[in-house]
């Protein structure tokens, strides 16, 4: 199952992480070597890999915030050749 995030706010990432922990260990209390066991420390593992892919994001220049708050400027304008 694959695990996607749409910009959430952290809180929300965290959540999701708490929650996708607390299930795998309930489910591998039982049994640690079920494939039920294998996909709940799959989906921990993919949340929190999209919560590491979300930090190493760069942050904007002042430029670019700019011209997300101004695409008409002129100095914002990109033209295909």
């Amino acid at each position: 199952m694959a695990y996607t995030v749409a910009k959430p706010t952290a809180f929300d990432v965290d959540e999701d992480l708490q929650r996708a922990l607390d299930n795998a260990h309930a489910v591998c209390s039982a049994n640690s070597e079920s494939p039920e066991c294998a996909n709940a420390w799959d989906e921990v593992e993919e949340i929190q890999a999209a919560i590491a892919h979300r930090r190493q994001r760069a942050p904007k220049s002042s430029f670019e915030t700019y011209c997300d708050e101004n695409p008409d400027a002129d100095e914002c304008r990109v033209y295909d050749v």
